[in-house]
């Protein structure tokens, strides 16, 4: 794959969409793609894959903490928009872990650092974290480690 071929995945997709003329596909994309060049221009980089992984997780991370507000809020319209907005931020990441794999990354993980308890949870964390990235939720997976360590 070449180095930039997500961001270029992104721009194929607002394409399609402008073709099709699917607004809110279209809409959804666009705020991905603008918060990547923000970033761009912001630090003066040029952002690789890892990087837009990692701002697609968070754009996620904030549908869902959004999604929770608009329900507990009773509105289910703007709740309906974030998860549309999600579920088209979600297509281009990757395939997300299963509880199986997740859970031997982290054994891995443990072993590896030798952690024994919860003082090494930020050294098992930085071990787990490249290679879930984008494909599990951290939150999540810091509270496995954290269960894990504390037994």
């Amino acid at each position: 794959m070449s180095q930039h071929s997500l961001k270029k995945a992104l721009s194929d997709a607002m394409k399609a969409a402008m073709r099709a003329k699917e607004k809110e596909r279209l809409g959804a994309i666009r705020l991905v793609l603008a918060e990547i060049k923000r970033i761009e221009v912001d630090e003066r980089i040029d952002v690789d894959d890892e990087r837009c992984l990692t701002v697609l997780d968070k754009m996620c991370k904030q549908r869902r903490d959004s999604i929770s507000q608009y329900e507990d809020a009773g509105r289910e319209e703007l709740a309906a928009q974030e998860r549309f907005e999600m579920g088209v931020i979600q297509e281009f990441m990757p395939t997300p872990l299963s509880d199986a794999e997740l859970e031997a990354l982290i054994d891995k993980a443990i072993a590896d650092s030798g952690a024994d308890s919860m003082k090494a949870m930020g050294q098992v964390v930085a071990l787990v974290k490249p290679a879930a990235q984008g494909r599990a939720d951290m939150g999540a997976v810091s509270r496995m480690i954290k269960a894990r360590l504390s037994q």
